[in-house]
């Protein structure tokens, strides 16, 4: 069991990494191709699309995997693979469902009602088409990660991303704009789907055998497990759609206010203020499990060194980087969008998120801390106050202050996301917040800011200036007398592992302890 997780959760981190650089890839193609403009059609679109993928989905896939794996720990090879063919009925029920609304009655309503913008609509309605395909794929994808199969979700995901990019890509250019890039995701997710059905038909087999011949499942008994799923998936559905809306209600509202060309300069700026949620994640994906294990086993000092350390390691490097982005927001913008130079008048907002992805990446953690002692629910009503607080601050800000309102109100309410998620982490686990590391941090990160704010932000100096900062932040953490000695311990073992950097990084750590540790 340990060597399936492992190797589980390594697929998937590696799987994550990958197509989290392919979703920049997509988002950095597409506002290329379109411009500032059709990108604020196609950031609206995406946004509705995730909402609705989400409320299809009906929060089945986790559930699908939970009372797999609780099947096949038994044996129960038929119950296990009922369990995929209820959910999928009604799941593609949803699906359909869903898709004709959007068709033909929401989406015409919010393109010409809500947004007032009639050039939204058919964008929004091609959705619709994309909703029976995601659902599939989410049914078996949650039947893969219960067998333990993540090789097969990462296989399904590469199809979906590789020709997503390729066929928007292509309808693009050949003048389709918008609509183009929305029917490329259509085939992305049409493809990925047959995909998942293929590998079910052919691989899964040996992982969840075919009915027995004297199996029998009465419509009174599918009706029970239906039950069953749909009782575990509502929390979690309200918890995807909270989180969802986090990121995506204030483009939405917007698109309702502004005009689509300032959208376009905010959905540009937003993937590259998200970054540094890859250090956070990646941290909050670990302490999951760890802080879980500890918990149930009642080792407090493990549990309380996994909370203090999760929070140090993570803030080290996202302080830091969210910084940087803010002061060099401009050249960011610039250099990435060189073809269109308009975008750098998404600086403002990029600057303004970079610091509201500082509170998202600690409230992250906080969260898998929280979900790993046992508190599911805890979260759940702080995304579900932090997307109401979004909505609210969006709608009183995005009209008096543009992208900038839009990006305002989603820090605010990262903040006071932030706050209540970190009581509760302390108070439940009864551990002392790690105050003296995290001053530390920030004086260090201060130093490197008022070092950055005086370097010219232009494109030839970008990459001086980050490099300036990287080592202004070094020797500034060596100042504060940040690094103990168990850092020193932890990064040695670490940098064994990255082969032909292993002698600088030692070299680093050396120096690091003539510095702090002369005395």
């Amino acid at each position: 069991m340990a060597n399936k997780l492992v190797r589980g959760s390594l697929i998937i981190f590696i799987g994550n990494i990958i197509f989290r650089i392919g979703g920049y890839l997509y988002r950095f193609l597409m506002a290329t191709l379109l411009g500032p403009t059709a990108n604020g059609i196609l950031g609206i679109t995406m946004s509705f699309q995730g909402i609705f993928q989400t409320l299809a989905s009906g929060g089945l896939p986790p559930a699908i995997s939970k009372y797999i794996a609780e099947y096949e720990a038994v044996d129960d090879h038929n119950m296990a693979r009922q369990t995929i063919f209820t959910s999928l009925k009604i799941m593609v029920f949803l699906g359909l469902f869903l898709g004709f609304l959007m068709i033909f009655v929401i989406g015409p309503i919010l393109a010409n009602v809500f947004l007032k913008k009639p050039e939204t609509m058919l964008p929004i309605q091609i959705i619709g088409c994309i909703t029976p395909f995601s659902v599939v794929l989410g049914a078996f994808r949650g039947a893969f990660q219960g067998v333990y199969k993540m090789e097969y979700i990462v296989y399904t995901r590469a199809i979906e991303q590789l020709f997503m990019i390729l066929f928007a890509t292509v309808f693009v250019l050949i003048g389709l704009s918008t609509v183009g890039a929305v029917w490329g995701t259509v085939i992305g997710y049409a493809l990925a789907a047959f995909s998942a059905v293929y590998i079910f038909k052919v691989y899964m087999p040996k992982y969840i055998p075919k009915y027995s011949d004297d199996f029998v499942f009465s419509f009174r008994d599918e009706l029970k497990l239906g039950i069953m799923l749909v009782k575990f998936a509502i929390p979690v559905i309200i918890t995807a759609i909270a989180e969802m809306l986090i990121f995506n209600i204030c483009t939405v509202i917007m698109g309702k206010f502004l005009t689509l060309a300032d959208v376009g300069f905010f959905v540009a700026a937003d993937p590259i203020a998200r970054l540094p949620l890859m250090i956070s994640i990646s941290v909050a994906t670990t302490i999951l499990p760890a802080s879980s294990e500890a918990f149930k086993l009642h080792d407090i000092k493990a549990l309380q060194k996994y909370v203090g350390e999760s929070y140090k390691i993570s803030l080290l490097f996202v302080i830091p980087m969210c910084i940087g982005l803010a002061l060099f927001a401009a050249p960011t913008l610039k250099l990435l969008y060189f073809k269109n130079p308009a975008y750098v008048n998404g600086a403002s907002a990029l600057a303004i998120l970079a610091i509201g992805m500082t509170f998202y990446s600690i409230f992250a953690i906080s969260t898998s801390i929280v979900q790993g002692i046992g508190n599911p629910r805890i979260p759940m009503y702080i995304l579900v106050f932090g997307s109401i607080v979004t909505g609210v601050l969006s709608w009183i800000l995005a009209p008096f202050l543009g992208i900038a309102g839009g990006a305002t109100a989603t820090t605010i309410a990262c903040f006071l996301m932030m706050v209540p998620c970190i009581y509760f982490v302390f108070k439940l686990t009864k551990t002392s917040p790690p105050t003296k590391s995290v001053i530390k941090i920030m004086a260090a990160t201060a130093i490197m800011g008022v070092v950055g704010f005086f370097i010219p932000k232009t494109t030839l100096l970008l990459f001086p200036g980050i490099i300036i900062c990287m080592i202004v932040y070094f020797f500034a953490l060596i100042l504060v007398k940040f690094f103990t000695k168990e850092d020193i311990a932890t990064l040695r073992d670490y940098s064994s592992k990255l082969g032909p950097l292993s002698k600088l990084v030692n070299k680093l750590l050396n120096f690091v302890e003539r510095i702090e540790f002369r005395n």
